[in-house]
């Protein structure tokens, strides 16, 4: 089913690919990373040409629920213990800046962006909202200590953050993309020294970006170990109450909140994709006994690259592959992490100094406890014997009932009932019969 965003926007229209073109960078996926990147791009004189496979912003950009903001989680505890307040307080600036760009850019575009103050919560566990509003504090930000009397349920508490934002993502990119060099229904099925040969035509340039969602090249950085997905739901409701704020369970199962204009948005149902989870019944089950009086308008799934460390690879692809780029692993924090995405590539690319490097690079350390969870997983669904089996690296699909798909339980890959590809990693159909 499709978005709101998706139902209710129409979205400029490009071409396919048919020729051979050049350029300075190609940049591989047409969702809001590669948008903001090529228009950043443009702006500091640089040459771009965006391949989309499918239709721009149609994939999880389309599915987003568009909170802007710097709270992602319970992160910042975590981050100081693990790599250091400065290394914290660089995280929190980059994406300070994200939304600050956001909110600059939206001045003069029609995209329903406004002001909103932003909750992460916790059912069960004060003593983490606390740890979380002193790290906050010590790197500066002032956060607050709430309890998020508006929600439906009691809580033991939520970080507050005043002053982020929210909008319509596909109104805000119907904009930035309208003078962009961009190619629709063109798949890259094969990298080459000098560029890309694509479906329809080739593509030549001196460097290219990976904007994919999850990278789709395997022999370089690891992604497939790095990462895992993670799917949840949504469900639009109208005649719902206005919670007067964007909300988050800091736990990665746990539900979200926003409203847009006099509808109310309640997500998750969650689970790691191919496994079995709750989806749009549990949340219909919560509408029901919470908002009764509530009429369902619009229901969507979406998806999600997690990393390893719950912070997104931005930069070089590999350490071996100079001139190839890659941002992914956001975390569910797609919009401010596709922006600070788009400012730190474009900053590489031109050689210009930035502080994020090191904060992003997607060849840190992979010594991480997620990683053994990622390795597990990829052998159990190795080794079962059953089909079918995903064509990205062999693991053994998952039948979704909620959604009539077929999905894989390693790496996030999903197909229709008759195979169609409609999540990568894997880069092509799968025959069913």
């Amino acid at each position: 089913m499709s978005s709101l965003w998706l139902e209710n926007t129409n979205l400029p229209k490009f071409p396919s690919l048919d020729k051979t073109v050049k350029t300075d960078v190609l940049i591989i996926g047409g969702g809001i990373a590669g948008i903001l990147t090529g228009y950043m791009l443009k702006k500091a004189g640089v040459g771009c040409v965006i391949a989309e496979s499918d239709r721009i912003c149609h994939g999880t950009t389309g599915n987003t629920t568009a909170k802007i903001t710097v709270l992602h989680g319970f992160i910042y505890d975590k981050m100081i213990k693990r790599f250091g307040a400065e290394y914290a307080r660089l995280y929190l600036k980059a994406n300070m800046e994200a939304l600050s760009e956001y909110r600059r850019m939206s001045e003069s575009i029609d995209c329903d962006f406004e002001s909103s103050d932003a909750y992460v919560y916790s059912l069960d566990d004060k003593e983490k909202v606390q740890r979380e509003v002193k790290a906050l504090k010590t790197l500066g930000f002032p956060a607050k200590f709430d309890n998020a009397e508006k929600l439906p349920f009691k809580v033991a508490g939520a970080v507050k953050a005043e002053g982020q934002a929210q909008f319509n993502p596909l109104k805000f990119l119907s904009h930035v993309c309208r003078d962009l060099e961009i190619y629709e229904s063109t798949r890259v099925m094969e990298l080459t020294p000098d560029g890309a040969v694509c479906n329809g035509g080739r593509i030549k340039a001196d460097k290219i970006i990976v904007a994919t969602h999850f990278p789709f090249i395997n022999k370089h950085g690891s992604y497939f170990l790095k990462m895992y997905q993670h799917r949840s739901y949504v469900i639009a409701l109208e005649n719902a109450p206005d919670l007067d704020g964007m909300y988050v369970d800091g736990c990665k199962t746990g539900m979200s909140f926003r409203n847009y204009r006099d509808l109310l948005f309640v997500g998750g149902a969650g689970q790691r994709t191919g496994k079995k989870c709750g989806g749009w019944e549990e949340l219909s089950e919560f509408i029901h006994k919470n908002y009764p009086d509530a009429r369902e308008v619009a229901r969507w799934a979406t998806q999600d690259c997690m990393t390893l460390d719950s912070i997104p690879y931005i930069g070089q692809y590999s350490k071996r592959t100079p001139n190839f780029y890659v941002a992914t692993g956001f975390n569910k924090w797609g919009m401010t992490s596709s922006m600070v995405a788009a400012k730190l590539l474009t900053d590489i690319i031109i050689g210009k100094k930035n502080d994020y490097v090191s904060v992003f690079s997607p060849s840190r350390s992979i010594m991480r406890p997620q990683l053994a969870s990622n390795a597990a997983h990829a052998i159990i669904n190795l080794l079962t014997p059953t089909a079918p089996r995903c064509p990205h690296v062999g693991c053994a699909l998952k039948y979704n009932k909620q959604e009539h798909s077929w999905d894989c339980p390693c790496h996030g890959s999903r197909f229709d009932e008759d195979g169609k590809l409609l999540d990568n990693p894997a880069t092509e159909d799968k025959k069913m019969k």
